[in-house]
């Protein structure tokens, strides 16, 4: 079934456990999450990156989303991740998309708040709820900062932008990681505890969830976070058995089999992780 992203997280709130939200990029991955999702009686999110919307690929993506969501017993939810303008934005509405990320990170507070909000208002009126990122989360290329979200900001930022998620920047990046970061429990406890305090507890998000070690992703569940992001193992998961594959196979459903297999190994692994199994 398609679910919107607040409703989703809803239950992830409840049940105190973390969604997993996969990039998917064409009918294998989608395919994989979904038998992975049905298997383990999990809601998952399915997002697509905000490239595939510009450059227009999503347009063929977004109905294999759809036509799973619906075909599903399992809640899903048909996210944009990291949504670089209102282009993206409108264009994901029209697709279909039933949540949006929206990303002004890089910009100075008082921007990135003014900005969110004018999506976010922009998105109430298709009935769709936002999530937003305060403290840049960049690259496994760049060098891993300690800088986190200030708990402060993040607290005003949920109030004026009245965003339904929040991606913070607790020690995580985007990409493999060339060491095991240090995910901030800590901060992400401290977020949640004055989130409460205030009355404006939105789920936390935790980007770059690829790599990350087990242990850190249980502490950070427990400190509050309710959606994970994974993309590049995905990727990878997917690539390292279409190269294993062999050409002799050349009927294309045949031959990707296997990388439908993968994903749907790599996806069980992370509903499992997160906690996710059986919670609908």
């Amino acid at each position: 079934m398609l679910l919107d992203l607040k409703k989703l997280l809803e239950i992830a709130e409840e049940k105190r456990f973390a969604v997993p939200a996969f990039n998917v990029y064409n009918m294998e991955t989608v395919m994989g999450v979904l038998q992975a999702a049905e298997e383990t009686r999990a809601p998952v999110i399915m997002q697509t990156y905000s490239r595939l919307v510009a450059s227009g690929v999503a347009y063929y993506v977004a109905p294999i989303v759809l036509a799973a969501a619906h075909s599903s017993s399992v809640p899903i939810c048909f996210h944009l991740d990291h949504g670089a303008g209102e282009t993206e934005v409108i264009r994901s509405l029209r697709y279909g998309f039933t949540g949006i990320m929206y990303d002004c990170s890089s910009l100075p507070l008082d921007q990135n708040i003014a900005e969110t909000l004018r999506i976010v208002e922009l998105c109430e009126r298709a009935g769709v709820f936002v999530e937003g990122e305060l403290g840049h989360i960049g690259s496994t290329k760049d060098e891993i900062t300690n800088e986190y979200t200030d708990v402060d900001e993040a607290i005003r930022f949920i109030q004026e932008t009245g965003i339904a998620a929040l991606a913070v920047q607790v020690g995580t990046a985007h990409g493999r990681y060339k060491k095991s970061p240090q995910v901030a429990v800590d901060r992400i406890a401290a977020i949640r505890k004055e989130a409460k305090k205030a009355n404006v507890n939105v789920p936390l998000v935790l980007h770059g969830g690829s790599g990350i070690p087990d242990e850190q992703v249980r502490a950070a569940i427990d400190a509050g976070i309710r959606k994970v992001n994974f993309g590049t193992d995905i990727c990878f998961t997917f690539l390292d058995r279409i190269f294993e594959t062999s050409r002799e196979t050349y009927a294309i459903d045949l031959f990707m089999k296997g990388a439908v297999q993968a994903v749907k190994e790599f996806a069980l692994e992370k509903i499992q992780l997160l906690g996710a199994e059986d919670k609908i």
